[in-house]
């Protein structure tokens, strides 16, 4: 078999991951909060996205799926915790906090315990969380992906979030590649970390390097939707559960994110 066949063979394998085309029950439009790589903000990102679509629309109703099933954050990011009550029909119920509707893996499996699961069995399961939940009539549900550029990447739409680091971005341009392969709209590309003040003198450190994510982004033809700060509030609201565009609404943190949550409510009702 040619390089080019198995290229071809190994797209159809992927395609069948999410089927693009099976609508969520009760869902209008799905966004997928996605990154090549861990450890970038990526969970934050998604939740404060949601709440910032809540915060920018209130009309809109919005949905969280936490459909990271080996390292679940939701929970703790939207302080919620316990089992979800099933309907009659045996569709599980969104547990809800600051009016978002949020479903995780973290509310099926016991806090701490670790998920081995690979391939077929994580396919099942995301597959699960996506078409068994009484959603209840959303406008955009937010889903936030396990980390890398697998076939559990496909949705909708896409926003990818990276920090500034050559390493992270790498993987970005590995992500943006698979999501045209599969002709997965990208909506943009949101810049983390991007720079630090120091609360003491204001001076501003760009600590993972500045800029580099706006650079790329250039380079793929893709939109920068946002910058996120590096700061100490983001830390401690997402860890205590009380999201910075709730908690804080006024910073400048939640600013960055309401931003975000603008743009993408622009691509929406553009596509």
């Amino acid at each position: 078999m040619s390089k080019a066949q198995l290229e071809e063979r190994r797209q159809k394998l992927a395609a069948r991951g999410l089927p693009k085309q099976k609508p969520i029950p009760g869902v209008q439009d799905v966004i997928v909060v996605a990154s090549g790589k861990g450890g970038v903000g990526k969970s934050t990102t998604a939740v404060n996205l949601a709440l910032g679509l809540k915060h920018v629309k209130e009309s809109l109703k919005v949905g969280i799926l936490d459909a990271d099933v080996f390292g679940p954050s939701v929970p703790r990011l939207m302080n919620l915790s316990g089992n979800p009550e099933l309907t009659p029909d045996g569709s599980m119920v969104p547990l809800i906090n600051y009016g978002i509707p949020c479903m995780s893996m973290g509310f099926l499996i016991d806090d701490g315990a670790p998920v081995v699961w690979r391939g077929l069995m994580v396919m099942s399961a995301i597959q699960k969380l996506l078409y068994t939940v009484a959603w209840d009539k959303l406008d955009v549900l937010v889903i936030d992906m396990p980390p890398g550029t697998g076939d559990t990447q496909l949705s909708i739409s896409a926003v990818i979030v990276s920090t500034p680091q050559d390493i992270a971005l790498m993987d970005v341009r590995r992500g943006t590649e698979m999501f045209r392969k599969v002709n997965i709209p990208i909506f943009g590309l949101v810049q983390n970390m991007n720079s630090y003040r120091c609360p003491e003198c204001g001076h501003i450190s760009y600590i993972f390097g500045q800029d580099g994510a706006h650079k790329v982004a250039k380079e793929m033809k893709i939109d920068t939707i946002g910058d996120i700060p590096l700061t100490l509030r983001i830390r401690e609201t997402s860890d205590n559960g009380t999201p910075i565009t709730v908690s804080h609404p006024n910073g400048e943190e939640a600013k960055a994110y309401f931003h975000i949550a603008k743009s993408v409510i622009n691509k929406i009702t553009s596509v």
